[in-house]
């Protein structure tokens, strides 16, 4: 898409340094010019990065800075994007990423049914949520509401009916097995997963980190899935999306808050888990989420240990700590976690620490990596990785509360 980043942002070179407009400029443009392609019908399709596919998730986050401007331009993109989301989840609402036509390109062949827009069949639940979260938005910031079109309506009820056939995952045929790969890459019980009760929440397979969950009740997905619904205003559909975001609620204050403090994940059979991930949503980003306060007492307790050793992927280091993930090497930290405990910070400071830390650990690249050695910055993973640079444009946009008004 030709459209500069001064047009875009109008004012913000004025707010900001010349080496941060740079940056921010950077990151805008690959996103415009490198990641954003089209479809054979025309309609948007962003690649993540150095991987030639579309993640639902990845590709709310990789726009979401683009919700502060009211170019013309962008509120098209991103109406025509929310669409190609659904239309995308309507080919295989269990998958998490897409091809940009039916060319059979895929990560793994996992199902020897597999559709040739599949590029990976991972069940994420976030997926569902961020397809929500970004039509939402687009209403909430713009007024618009054409992008509830038929095929986002036939999607929201394969979505709500599925959803209610996960809240009992003993009714549902999904399986999971990648031959010859990492055990976080399948699910455990032949591909079933570990056994789970009934809860009220939602299973998810995986996490967005698209790693196999331990327990199948993955609570920032729940609450992220929960808070769209809640705030769902598609005509028809309210009472659908309030009773079953209800339901989830009712499930994690039941089985996912343990000693004042959330668990990630939970079996409803008394089992828990507490880690905390990189990846979005997160316990960390739950106020990023707007699924609740920074205030809330559950969340500051559950922020203090996410931030801590308590966390087995909180790493520290000479150069830098923060939150790393399961996906990548011990003491690999992701600039994503680094920005989100700063979007999340009720201290404006810990926003400008966390920016010039981004910017010191780039390894001279002038971009965010997916992760780094809290060491050695030069020692990091993905060389390009979209969804990390336009994170730390939203980080730069927060810090001086950007708006279009």
């Amino acid at each position: 898409m030709d459209l500069e980043t001064r047009d875009l942002y109008p004012g913000l070179l004025e707010q900001i340094t010349l080496e941060r407009f740079t940056r921010v400029d950077r990151s805008v443009q690959s996103l415009f010019k490198k990641t954003l392609t089209r479809m054979s019908d025309g309609f948007p399709f962003i690649i993540t990065g150095d991987i030639p596919a579309m993640w639902l998730r990845d590709s709310t986050w990789q726009v979401k800075p683009l919700l502060r401007s009211k170019h013309p331009k962008v509120v098209d993109l991103l109406l025509d994007l929310s669409r190609s989301q659904m239309k995308l989840f309507l080919k295989d609402p269990y998958a998490n990423a897409f091809n940009p036509e039916p060319n059979g390109a895929c990560w793994h062949k996992d199902f020897p049914d597999q559709s040739p827009w599949v590029f990976e069949r991972k069940f994420e639940l976030d997926s569902w949520a961020s397809i929500l979260y970004l039509a939402r938005k687009i209403s909430e910031q713009y007024g618009r509401t054409d992008h509830f079109d038929g095929d986002f309506r036939l999607g929201l009820e394969v979505m709500i009916e599925l959803a209610k056939k996960e809240q009992n995952h003993d009714r549902d045929s999904y399986i999971f097995e990648r031959v010859g790969s990492p055990p976080h890459d399948s699910l455990s019980h032949l591909g079933r997963g570990a056994p789970v009760g009934v809860t009220g929440m939602v299973y998810s397979a995986f996490r967005p980190s698209d790693d196999a969950c331990t327990y199948g009740y993955l609570i920032p997905s729940n609450l992220f899935f929960m808070n769209e619904l809640k705030k769902l205003r598609c005509e028809g559909f309210g009472t659908q999306a309030a009773q079953l975001a209800f339901e989830i609620e009712e499930g994690v204050r039941k089985f996912g808050i343990i000693d004042g403090k959330f668990a990630y994940e939970v079996d409803g059979l008394g089992n828990s888990l507490f880690i905390d991930d990189a990846n979005v949503p997160s316990l960390l980003s739950l106020p990023y989420l707007e699924v609740l306060s920074s205030e809330n007492f559950e969340y500051q307790r559950t922020r203090t240990l996410v931030l801590s050793e308590r966390n087995p992927y909180f790493f520290h280091g000479a150069l830098a700590m923060g939150v790393g993930s399961q996906h990548t090497p011990k003491n690999f930290v992701w600039p994503i976690a680094i920005a989100m405990a700063a979007l999340t910070s009720n201290d404006p400071k810990e926003q400008l620490n966390a920016l010039e830390l981004l910017e010191s650990t780039d390894a001279g690249t002038g971009q965010m990596h997916e992760s780094f050695h809290v060491d050695d910055s030069s020692k990091f993973t993905r060389n390009w990785f979209s969804w990390a640079d336009m994170t730390y444009v939203d980080l730069i946009l927060e810090s001086i509360n950007y708006s279009f008004n």
